[in-house]
């Protein structure tokens, strides 16, 4: 048994199955960030803070003659959005239902997909992490209203990227309402405009709730750090004769190691 209490859940093997199969599958879509940046873990529920390889500047010692300074880390982050599930639905399971009403997982997997990606791609400044547009050095770059136009924006960024020195290839973060535009649109020749993003780009346009506006940054590694103590679980809180009360939790932080490795689109 462990601290996510699956073991005092009234939900047999099979159950605990399909609702991590079915987590997965729906966290699978929304975790941009993941598909942009560099992943390390997971390390464990108790793996607490990334190490930055820094110190403070030097502190008071109680001793005199002792030069003394504090080690400089990134505590992670530790959240939990809570969701339900009907006995009821897991009765269905074990009697082969080919697929159960999941409500509460779904708008709990897109909760915690929407934080995970706003944390690394805007900042949480509660939790200590800067995210990757915030960090950026470089000068914004404006979308604008026309989606014909998206791809002079994203050469020009591209451009912005190797001046500095940081190599390809890079990938485009978008969020919802700018990409379902950029997959509907066609441009002159009948050419989706989408396939000539990932030619400008070399690499993937990704769907990514919660972004604002845009991010365009390298993939050739190295630059950005997504570190997480315990993966994305689902752990166990209590039951009544109706429903299961469970939880999807997750312990993380973010690093930018290269400022200069993204361009940040504003809408």
């Amino acid at each position: 048994m462990n601290h996510l209490l699956r073991s005092h859940a009234p939900i047999t093997t099979r159950g605990w199955e399909v609702l991590d199969s079915e987590a997965r599958g729906r966290l699978r879509t929304g975790l941009a960030a993941r598909k942009l940046v560099d992943f390390s873990g997971p390390h464990g529920f108790d793996h607490s803070s990334l190490n930055l390889g820094r110190v403070s500047a030097a502190i008071e010692s109680p001793v005199e003659g002792v030069e003394a300074k504090v080690r400089q880390v990134l505590p992670l982050a530790e959240i939990r959005v809570p969701f339900a599930v009907s006995r009821s639905a897991l009765l269905d399971v074990e009697r082969g239902a080919p697929e159960i009403e999941l409500e509460h997982l779904d708008r709990a997997a897109r909760q915690v997909a929407l934080i995970e990606n706003v944390a690394v791609l805007h900042g949480w400044e509660a939790a200590g992490i800067i995210g990757t547009t915030e960090a950026s050095v470089h000068e914004s770059v404006t979308l604008g209203d026309s989606y014909a136009a998206y791809p002079a924006v994203v050469a020009h960024a591209t451009e912005v990227l190797r001046i500095a020195g940081i190599d390809g290839p890079y990938g485009l973060a978008l969020g919802p309402e700018a990409y379902t535009g950029v997959v509907e649109t066609s441009e002159r020749g009948g050419h989706l405009l989408l396939d000539h993003l990932r030619t400008i780009l070399g690499g993937p346009v990704v769907w990514a709730p919660g972004v604002r506006g845009g991010v365009v940054l390298s993939l050739r590694g190295g630059d950005f750090l997504l570190v997480c103590g315990e993966d994305l679980s689902i752990g166990y809180d209590h039951h009544d004769n109706d429903s299961v009360s469970l939880y999807l939790e997750e312990t993380f932080t973010f690093q930018v190691a290269s400022p200069d490795a993204v361009v940040a689109l504003t809408p």
